[in-house]
């Protein structure tokens, strides 16, 4: 069943690429407005998913869609300040906050190394918190109380699975998840009575330009009947597309995990 989503506005915050990219495709397939999002205007190119944040907006745009690009730092409070004024100026009111942007990524712009939990450098660890949960947080504080106002909205953060296990390495990486996925349930609360909805997804790994680039994959999980393999980016799309839509217009502070059963057992 596909979703409607005509008059509706999104920013999906690292959308140039990736999941983020996915996600946007899949709102403006279903007839919104969206706002793409990422740090700069080459970070698309990085992995060969399109020229520039700008030409992946004319691209979408094409198919008789609206869409625009916008760039900034969600850890900066005057870009995001920035980014919603346009926005706002050009589609209209943010009716659909998709919170993607993140990742395990430290001061320098790599992974963290070391990235243990007593050994990762304090400098790393605030990049990767302030990259994931602080960032998520600015973002729904920019754009929530808009949505509350007018007594509607839905929002959808990105936690992870290591969020929800032990995990070493990458141990700031999931305490900063699992502190997303918290404040999703604290803002769903304070949210019930104006009628805005905000949920979380944690995906499974998943087929990525960047996952690929990046990781040694196993060829036995890039497909088939089993569930025992990694997700496609089509599949954690269709999952927020879900959570985004009125078809789930009862659900709230809730976590979906979208890992073909991985942490079956997971809090």
């Amino acid at each position: 069943m596909g979703h409607d989503f005509k008059g509706e506005v999104a920013l999906v915050t690292g959308s140039g690429r990736g999941l983020g990219r996915m996600i946007a495709q899949t709102l403006l397939a279903g007839g919104a407005s969206v706002a793409l999002h990422d740090i700069n205007e080459d970070a698309p190119a990085q992995y060969g998913e399109s020229a520039s944040l700008t030409a992946l907006a004319d691209e979408f745009s094409k198919g008789g869609g609206k869409s625009i690009a916008v760039t900034g730092d969600i850890t900066r409070q005057a870009d995001i300040t920035a980014m919603v004024e346009k926005i706002e100026a050009a589609l209209g009111p943010v009716s659909i906050l998709v919170n993607c942007a993140g990742g395990d990524i430290g001061a320098a712009g790599g992974k963290p190394m070391p990235n243990g939990a007593l050994d990762i450098s304090l400098e790393d660890a605030m990049a990767v918190l302030n990259r994931n949960f602080i960032g998520t947080m600015l973002m729904c504080r920019a754009v929530v109380p808009g949505m509350a106002q007018r007594q509607r909205g839905s929002v959808i953060n990105f936690g992870s699975l290591n969020g929800h296990v032990g995990v070493s390495p990458e141990v700031v990486y999931g305490c900063a998840k699992a502190a997303v996925i918290h404040y999703t349930r604290c803002l769903a609360l304070e949210m019930r009575g104006a009628g805005v909805r905000v949920n979380a997804i944690s995906p499974g790994p998943t087929t990525t330009a960047r996952f690929l680039a990046t990781r040694q994959t196993d060829p036995g999980k890039m497909g088939g009947a089993s569930l025992d393999r990694y997700a496609t980016p089509a599949e954690i799309a269709n999952a927020t597309a879900f959570l985004a839509s009125d078809q789930s217009g009862f659900i709230s502070g809730q976590v979906l995990r979208v890992d073909g059963g991985m942490t079956l057992f997971a809090a």
